[in-house]
Protein backbone atom coordinates (compact mmCIF):
# COMPACT_ATOMS: atom_id res chain seq x y z
CA UNK A 1 0.00 0.00 0.00
CA UNK A 2 1.50 3.50 -0.95
CA UNK A 3 0.93 6.71 0.85
CA UNK A 4 -1.59 7.68 -1.17
CA UNK A 5 -3.72 4.32 0.06
CA UNK A 6 -3.25 2.51 -3.41
CA UNK A 7 -2.03 -0.92 -3.38
CA UNK A 8 0.60 -0.58 -6.52
CA UNK A 9 3.61 1.25 -6.62
CA UNK A 10 4.32 4.63 -6.68
CA UNK A 11 5.28 4.81 -10.59
CA UNK A 12 2.06 2.86 -11.20
CA UNK A 13 0.24 5.33 -9.45
CA UNK A 14 -1.16 8.33 -12.06
CA UNK A 15 -2.02 11.43 -9.97
CA UNK A 16 -3.44 14.55 -11.17
CA UNK A 17 -1.79 18.09 -9.01
CA UNK A 18 -4.30 20.78 -9.26
CA UNK A 19 -1.48 23.43 -10.12
CA UNK A 20 -2.15 27.43 -9.04
CA UNK A 21 0.88 28.51 -9.23
CA UNK A 22 1.27 29.18 -6.11
CA UNK A 23 3.86 27.42 -3.28
CA UNK A 24 1.36 24.93 -1.99
CA UNK A 25 0.29 23.33 -5.21
CA UNK A 26 3.96 23.52 -6.21
CA UNK A 27 5.88 21.97 -3.44
CA UNK A 28 2.70 19.29 -3.60
CA UNK A 29 4.06 18.61 -6.99
CA UNK A 30 7.28 18.02 -6.88
CA UNK A 31 6.91 16.21 -3.37
CA UNK A 32 4.98 13.23 -5.13
CA UNK A 33 7.20 13.34 -7.94
CA UNK A 34 10.02 12.97 -5.60
CA UNK A 35 8.20 10.00 -4.07
CA UNK A 36 8.14 8.29 -7.41
CA UNK A 37 4.10 9.04 -8.52
CA UNK A 38 3.26 9.23 -12.09
CA UNK A 39 2.56 12.86 -11.82
CA UNK A 40 0.64 15.47 -14.29
CA UNK A 41 -0.16 18.88 -13.12
CA UNK A 42 -3.34 20.58 -14.49
CA UNK A 43 -3.26 24.54 -14.40
CA UNK A 44 -6.63 26.03 -15.14
CA UNK A 45 -7.11 29.60 -16.77
CA UNK A 46 -9.86 30.56 -15.09
CA UNK A 47 -10.20 34.23 -15.93
CA UNK A 48 -8.56 37.04 -18.35
CA UNK A 49 -6.78 38.21 -15.44
CA UNK A 50 -3.81 40.96 -16.92
CA UNK A 51 -4.55 43.73 -14.50
CA UNK A 52 -4.52 41.30 -11.56
CA UNK A 53 -1.83 41.97 -9.05
CA UNK A 54 0.70 39.12 -8.31
CA UNK A 55 -0.85 39.63 -4.60
CA UNK A 56 -4.30 38.75 -5.06
CA UNK A 57 -4.07 36.35 -8.30
CA UNK A 58 -4.35 32.25 -8.74
CA UNK A 59 -4.75 30.55 -11.73
CA UNK A 60 -3.64 33.90 -13.74
CA UNK A 61 -0.62 34.57 -16.16
CA UNK A 62 2.40 34.57 -14.51
CA UNK A 63 1.08 32.28 -12.09
CA UNK A 64 0.37 29.71 -15.01
CA UNK A 65 3.99 30.60 -16.21
CA UNK A 66 5.34 29.70 -12.62
CA UNK A 67 3.18 26.41 -12.57
CA UNK A 68 4.80 25.65 -15.57
CA UNK A 69 8.00 26.39 -14.54
CA UNK A 70 7.92 23.93 -11.41
CA UNK A 71 6.90 21.18 -13.36
CA UNK A 72 9.45 21.63 -16.50
CA UNK A 73 11.91 21.67 -14.00
CA UNK A 74 11.40 18.77 -11.80
CA UNK A 75 10.24 16.90 -15.41
CA UNK A 76 7.20 15.96 -15.14
CA UNK A 77 4.03 16.52 -17.60
CA UNK A 78 1.86 20.16 -17.51
CA UNK A 79 -1.45 21.03 -18.95
CA UNK A 80 -3.32 24.28 -19.16
CA UNK A 81 -7.38 24.23 -19.22
CA UNK A 82 -8.60 26.96 -20.24
CA UNK A 83 -12.06 27.18 -17.94
CA UNK A 84 -12.85 30.73 -18.18
CA UNK A 85 -16.22 29.86 -18.94
CA UNK A 86 -16.85 27.57 -16.70
CA UNK A 87 -15.60 29.97 -13.70
CA UNK A 88 -17.62 32.69 -14.67
CA UNK A 89 -20.71 30.43 -14.65
CA UNK A 90 -19.74 28.39 -11.52
CA UNK A 91 -18.40 31.45 -9.57
CA UNK A 92 -18.32 34.69 -10.90
CA UNK A 93 -21.82 34.36 -11.61
CA UNK A 94 -23.01 33.34 -8.10
CA UNK A 95 -20.78 35.72 -6.72
CA UNK A 96 -22.88 38.74 -8.51
CA UNK A 97 -26.33 37.06 -7.78
CA UNK A 98 -25.31 36.25 -4.19
CA UNK A 99 -24.52 40.33 -3.21
CA UNK A 100 -27.32 41.06 -6.06
CA UNK A 101 -29.61 38.86 -3.33
CA UNK A 102 -28.65 40.79 -0.39
CA UNK A 103 -26.63 37.54 0.42
CA UNK A 104 -22.50 37.28 1.72
CA UNK A 105 -21.19 34.60 -1.03
CA UNK A 106 -18.00 32.08 -0.11
CA UNK A 107 -16.21 31.87 -4.11
CA UNK A 108 -13.66 30.12 -2.85
CA UNK A 109 -15.71 27.19 -1.59
CA UNK A 110 -17.91 27.70 -4.67
CA UNK A 111 -14.35 26.84 -6.83
CA UNK A 112 -14.01 24.04 -4.91
CA UNK A 113 -17.41 22.95 -5.71
CA UNK A 114 -17.57 23.59 -8.97
CA UNK A 115 -14.35 23.96 -11.39
CA UNK A 116 -11.95 21.64 -9.12
CA UNK A 117 -13.80 19.03 -7.81
CA UNK A 118 -16.01 18.59 -10.64
CA UNK A 119 -14.89 19.63 -13.60
CA UNK A 120 -11.21 19.04 -12.72
CA UNK A 121 -11.83 15.99 -11.45
CA UNK A 122 -13.70 14.82 -14.11
CA UNK A 123 -11.02 15.63 -16.47
CA UNK A 124 -8.37 13.54 -14.35
CA UNK A 125 -10.60 10.54 -14.57
CA UNK A 126 -10.58 11.32 -18.32
CA UNK A 127 -6.96 10.76 -18.91
CA UNK A 128 -6.44 7.97 -15.90
CA UNK A 129 -5.57 9.24 -12.84
CA UNK A 130 -5.86 7.27 -9.98
CA UNK A 131 -6.04 10.74 -7.80
CA UNK A 132 -6.45 14.21 -8.10
CA UNK A 133 -4.31 15.75 -5.70
CA UNK A 134 -4.43 20.11 -4.38
CA UNK A 135 -2.20 21.94 -1.95
CA UNK A 136 -5.01 22.23 0.27
CA UNK A 137 -4.31 22.18 3.82
CA UNK A 138 -6.86 19.20 5.11
CA UNK A 139 -6.11 16.04 5.92
CA UNK A 140 -8.31 12.52 4.06
CA UNK A 141 -8.54 9.32 6.05
CA UNK A 142 -9.99 5.99 5.50
CA UNK A 143 -10.38 3.89 2.76
CA UNK A 144 -10.54 4.12 -1.11
CA UNK A 145 -14.71 4.32 -0.65
CA UNK A 146 -15.19 5.71 2.73
CA UNK A 147 -12.85 8.78 3.32
CA UNK A 148 -13.52 11.35 5.95
CA UNK A 149 -12.48 14.87 6.10
CA UNK A 150 -10.13 16.36 9.10
CA UNK A 151 -8.37 19.33 9.80
CA UNK A 152 -4.94 20.21 8.97
CA UNK A 153 -2.07 20.05 11.35
CA UNK A 154 -1.43 23.18 10.94
CA UNK A 155 -4.49 25.08 12.67
CA UNK A 156 -3.95 28.63 10.93
CA UNK A 157 -3.77 27.52 8.20
CA UNK A 158 -6.27 24.58 8.28
CA UNK A 159 -8.80 24.84 4.96
CA UNK A 160 -11.29 22.22 5.44
CA UNK A 161 -13.83 24.59 6.34
CA UNK A 162 -13.92 25.50 2.65
CA UNK A 163 -14.20 21.90 1.52
CA UNK A 164 -17.17 20.98 3.17
CA UNK A 165 -19.20 20.70 0.02
CA UNK A 166 -16.97 18.25 -1.39
CA UNK A 167 -19.22 14.94 -2.10
CA UNK A 168 -18.49 11.66 -0.60
CA UNK A 169 -17.26 10.10 -4.14
CA UNK A 170 -15.40 13.45 -4.58
CA UNK A 171 -13.12 12.72 -1.17
CA UNK A 172 -12.57 9.38 -1.83
CA UNK A 173 -10.79 10.64 -5.10
CA UNK A 174 -8.68 13.74 -3.68
CA UNK A 175 -5.57 13.59 -1.80
CA UNK A 176 -4.00 16.49 0.35
CA UNK A 177 -0.29 15.95 0.66
CA UNK A 178 0.68 19.06 2.64
CA UNK A 179 -2.00 18.41 5.64
CA UNK A 180 0.52 17.05 7.74
CA UNK A 181 2.92 19.45 7.48
CA UNK A 182 2.70 23.52 8.98
CA UNK A 183 3.37 26.15 6.51
CA UNK A 184 6.78 27.06 7.51
CA UNK A 185 7.77 23.67 6.60
CA UNK A 186 6.14 23.87 3.42
CA UNK A 187 8.29 27.14 2.52
CA UNK A 188 11.07 25.58 3.58
CA UNK A 189 10.47 22.30 1.50
CA UNK A 190 10.19 24.78 -1.35
CA UNK A 191 13.80 25.86 -0.71
CA UNK A 192 15.11 22.90 -0.34
CA UNK A 193 13.58 22.00 -3.82
CA UNK A 194 15.04 24.94 -5.65
CA UNK A 195 11.32 26.23 -6.38
CA UNK A 196 11.34 29.77 -7.81
CA UNK A 197 7.99 30.16 -5.99
CA UNK A 198 9.50 29.72 -2.57
CA UNK A 199 9.42 33.07 -1.48
CA UNK A 200 6.04 33.80 -3.43
CA UNK A 201 2.96 35.36 -1.05
CA UNK A 202 0.07 33.55 -0.88
CA UNK A 203 -3.20 34.55 -2.96
CA UNK A 204 -5.51 37.01 -0.83
CA UNK A 205 -9.15 38.87 -0.99
CA UNK A 206 -11.18 37.57 -3.70
CA UNK A 207 -8.45 36.48 -6.62
CA UNK A 208 -10.99 37.75 -9.61
CA UNK A 209 -11.75 41.10 -8.17
CA UNK A 210 -9.39 43.58 -9.99
CA UNK A 211 -10.07 46.86 -8.16
CA UNK A 212 -10.17 48.44 -4.43
CA UNK A 213 -14.36 47.01 -3.78
CA UNK A 214 -16.18 43.66 -4.75
CA UNK A 215 -19.08 46.64 -5.62
CA UNK A 216 -17.68 47.56 -8.64
CA UNK A 217 -17.60 44.05 -10.37
CA UNK A 218 -20.95 43.74 -8.98
CA UNK A 219 -21.94 46.94 -10.29
CA UNK A 220 -20.68 46.36 -14.28
CA UNK A 221 -22.18 42.79 -14.17
CA UNK A 222 -25.64 43.87 -12.49
CA UNK A 223 -26.02 47.87 -12.91
CA UNK A 224 -29.55 47.46 -12.07
CA UNK A 225 -28.62 46.44 -8.78
CA UNK A 226 -27.88 50.14 -7.61
CA UNK A 227 -31.57 50.92 -6.80
CA UNK A 228 -31.78 53.31 -4.16
CA UNK A 229 -34.10 52.18 -1.40
CA UNK A 230 -34.94 52.59 1.78
CA UNK A 231 -32.59 52.31 5.42
CA UNK A 232 -34.91 51.65 8.31
CA UNK A 233 -33.82 51.17 11.86
CA UNK A 234 -35.60 48.04 13.90
CA UNK A 235 -38.30 50.26 15.05
CA UNK A 236 -38.98 50.58 11.07
CA UNK A 237 -38.50 54.17 11.46
CA UNK A 238 -36.87 55.13 7.92
CA UNK A 239 -33.58 57.23 8.43
CA UNK A 240 -32.84 57.39 5.16
CA UNK A 241 -31.80 55.89 1.82
CA UNK A 242 -29.05 53.59 0.09
CA UNK A 243 -28.03 53.14 -3.30
CA UNK A 244 -28.35 49.86 -3.51
CA UNK A 245 -28.42 46.85 -1.00
CA UNK A 246 -25.10 44.97 -3.13
CA UNK A 247 -23.08 47.64 -1.23
CA UNK A 248 -24.21 46.43 2.40
CA UNK A 249 -23.35 43.20 3.82
CA UNK A 250 -24.64 42.31 7.82
CA UNK A 251 -22.55 43.38 10.19
CA UNK A 252 -21.26 46.46 8.37
CA UNK A 253 -20.79 49.82 10.16
CA UNK A 254 -18.50 52.51 7.81
CA UNK A 255 -19.70 53.81 5.09
CA UNK A 256 -23.61 52.91 5.77
CA UNK A 257 -24.38 56.42 5.35
CA UNK A 258 -25.91 57.50 8.58
CA UNK A 259 -24.83 59.78 10.99
CA UNK A 260 -26.47 61.55 14.32
CA UNK A 261 -26.93 58.33 16.16
CA UNK A 262 -25.99 58.13 19.96
CA UNK A 263 -24.60 54.42 19.93
CA UNK A 264 -23.02 52.85 16.52
CA UNK A 265 -25.42 51.35 13.97
CA UNK A 266 -24.41 48.59 11.69
CA UNK A 267 -26.18 46.49 9.43
CA UNK A 268 -28.19 43.86 10.80
CA UNK A 269 -30.91 43.12 7.71
CA UNK A 270 -30.76 42.98 4.48
CA UNK A 271 -34.74 42.84 2.57
CA UNK A 272 -34.38 42.02 -0.94
CA UNK A 273 -38.20 42.07 -1.81
CA UNK A 274 -38.64 45.36 -0.24
CA UNK A 275 -34.97 46.67 -1.47
CA UNK A 276 -34.30 47.93 2.22
CA UNK A 277 -31.74 47.63 5.29
CA UNK A 278 -31.97 47.89 8.65
CA UNK A 279 -30.00 49.39 11.27
CA UNK A 280 -29.71 48.44 14.47
CA UNK A 281 -26.64 48.70 17.66
CA UNK A 282 -24.36 45.73 17.81
CA UNK A 283 -25.97 43.81 20.01
CA UNK A 284 -28.87 43.17 17.81
CA UNK A 285 -26.11 41.66 15.42
CA UNK A 286 -25.79 38.96 18.06
CA UNK A 287 -27.80 35.28 17.41
CA UNK A 288 -27.36 31.43 18.91
CA UNK A 289 -29.44 30.05 16.47
CA UNK A 290 -28.12 29.86 12.43
CA UNK A 291 -30.47 28.44 10.24
CA UNK A 292 -28.72 26.88 6.85
CA UNK A 293 -30.36 24.70 3.50
CA UNK A 294 -28.70 22.29 1.30
CA UNK A 295 -26.71 20.19 4.04
CA UNK A 296 -23.78 18.05 2.68
CA UNK A 297 -22.93 15.21 4.66
CA UNK A 298 -19.38 13.79 5.18
CA UNK A 299 -20.41 12.29 8.39
CA UNK A 300 -20.74 8.59 7.94
CA UNK A 301 -23.57 7.08 6.23
CA UNK A 302 -26.08 7.64 8.60
CA UNK A 303 -27.33 11.29 8.60
CA UNK A 304 -28.36 11.97 11.84
CA UNK A 305 -31.28 14.33 13.33
CA UNK A 306 -29.83 15.37 15.98
CA UNK A 307 -26.37 16.13 17.58
CA UNK A 308 -23.80 17.33 19.90
CA UNK A 309 -20.97 18.84 17.95
CA UNK A 310 -19.12 21.95 16.96
CA UNK A 311 -19.74 24.60 14.15
CA UNK A 312 -18.34 27.61 12.58
CA UNK A 313 -19.57 30.27 10.54
CA UNK A 314 -16.44 31.63 9.41
CA UNK A 315 -13.02 29.93 8.36
CA UNK A 316 -11.06 31.98 10.53
CA UNK A 317 -12.92 31.65 13.69
CA UNK A 318 -12.75 28.74 16.20
CA UNK A 319 -15.60 26.09 16.27
CA UNK A 320 -17.46 26.42 18.95
CA UNK A 321 -20.09 23.52 20.68
CA UNK A 322 -23.93 23.19 20.44
CA UNK A 323 -26.89 21.30 18.95
CA UNK A 324 -26.87 20.56 15.60
CA UNK A 325 -30.94 19.56 14.51
CA UNK A 326 -31.30 18.17 10.75
CA UNK A 327 -34.32 18.00 8.95
CA UNK A 328 -34.14 16.39 5.73
CA UNK A 329 -32.49 19.03 3.69
CA UNK A 330 -32.60 22.21 6.11
CA UNK A 331 -31.22 21.97 10.09
CA UNK A 332 -30.58 24.82 12.54
CA UNK A 333 -27.57 24.95 14.82
CA UNK A 334 -27.80 26.02 18.54
CA UNK A 335 -25.20 27.62 19.46
CA UNK A 336 -23.89 27.66 23.27
CA UNK A 337 -22.85 31.46 22.56
CA UNK A 338 -24.03 33.90 20.89
CA UNK A 339 -22.34 35.01 17.63
CA UNK A 340 -22.20 38.20 15.43
CA UNK A 341 -21.98 39.16 11.52
CA UNK A 342 -23.92 36.14 10.59
CA UNK A 343 -25.21 36.61 6.63
CA UNK A 344 -27.32 34.31 4.43
CA UNK A 345 -24.97 33.23 1.68
CA UNK A 346 -22.36 32.18 3.90
CA UNK A 347 -21.67 28.81 5.45
CA UNK A 348 -22.31 27.01 8.82
CA UNK A 349 -19.57 23.62 9.41
CA UNK A 350 -20.16 21.27 11.76
CA UNK A 351 -16.98 19.32 13.22
CA UNK A 352 -16.42 16.39 15.98
CA UNK A 353 -13.17 17.17 17.63
CA UNK A 354 -10.76 17.51 14.20
CA UNK A 355 -13.10 15.69 11.95
CA UNK A 356 -15.25 17.94 9.61
CA UNK A 357 -18.95 15.93 9.16
CA UNK A 358 -20.57 18.37 6.85
CA UNK A 359 -21.72 21.94 6.26
CA UNK A 360 -24.71 23.90 5.42
CA UNK A 361 -25.44 27.75 3.61
CA UNK A 362 -26.98 29.91 5.46
CA UNK A 363 -30.51 31.00 5.33
CA UNK A 364 -30.88 33.52 8.44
Amino acid sequence: MNSLGFNKSEKDTKVVVAMSGGVDSSVAAVMLKKQGYDVIGITLKLYNNSDVSKSKSCCAGTDIEDARKVALKNDFKHIVLDYQDKFFDGVINNFVDSYSAGETPLPCVKCNQTVKFTDLLSEAKKIGADALATGHYAIRKGSLNNASLHKAKDFTKDQSFFLFATLQDQLNYVRFPLGDYKKLEIRQLAKKYDLDVSDKPDSQDICFVTSDSYRDLVKNLNPSVNKKGIIYDIDNNILGTHNGISNYTIGQRKGVGISGSKEALYVIDIDKNQNSITLGTKEKLRKNVINFKNINWLGGNILPQKLDCSAKIRSTQEDLPGILDINSDYGTFTFETELDKTSPGQACVFYKNDQLLGGGWITA
